[in-house]
């Protein structure tokens, strides 16, 4: 079950400007710590989940489910074992910012408050990208600057600069 319906899910719950294209992301699982997991529930497709193991933080990088099923508990439930497996100290995720002003706020409001009641906390961390701000939330009592997410940053462009790439 697989790759197929996981890119389609992947390309349809992630605005272009915020993923890698699918054949590059699958070529970057092979040079890197990235834990890329389809999610199943008797034979039917659920979700997908991506998470970068790292010294600290592990970073929740990807995140979705199949929007048939979106508001069933799939959710909670696959965080939950995300935490359980990912958290040694810390976890990460990083978010559209709910107090940006755009279309979609209460859809990021949403999205903030159903990490926020599953034990992560805003770090009040974050960045600008193609004009969309996003913070960081993490699970876990450690601390988190500017300056861990820039290093993390930097381990990711490192490996992606490192990776040849599907058109070359």
């Amino acid at each position: 079950m697989g790759h197929a319906k996981a890119q389609l899910l992947y390309e349809s719950a992630f605005p272009e400007e915020e993923r890698i294209p699918f054949g590059d992301l699958m070529r970057l699982i092979q040079t890197m710590p990235l834990d890329f997991a389809v999610w199943t529930d008797n034979g039917t497709f659920v979700g997908i989940t991506m998470v970068l193991r790292y010294e600290r933080p592990n970073w929740f990088w990807y995140f979705a489910v199949d929007e048939p099923l979106r508001g069933r508990g799939y959710g909670q439930h696959i965080l939950q074992r995300i935490i359980e497996d990912y958290d040694n100290g810390s976890l990460i995720l990083d978010i559209e910012s709910p107090r940006q002003a755009c279309p979609n706020q209460d859809q990021r409001r949403r999205r903030a408050a159903f990490y926020l009641r599953n034990g992560f906390r805003d770090t009040y961390v974050g960045r600008s990208f193609q004009g969309i701000d996003y913070t960081i939330l993490m699970h876990g009592s450690a601390s988190f600057t500017l300056d861990d997410y820039d290093a993390l940053i930097n381990y990711l462009h490192r490996h992606w600069d490192r990776m040849p790439k599907a058109d070359e």
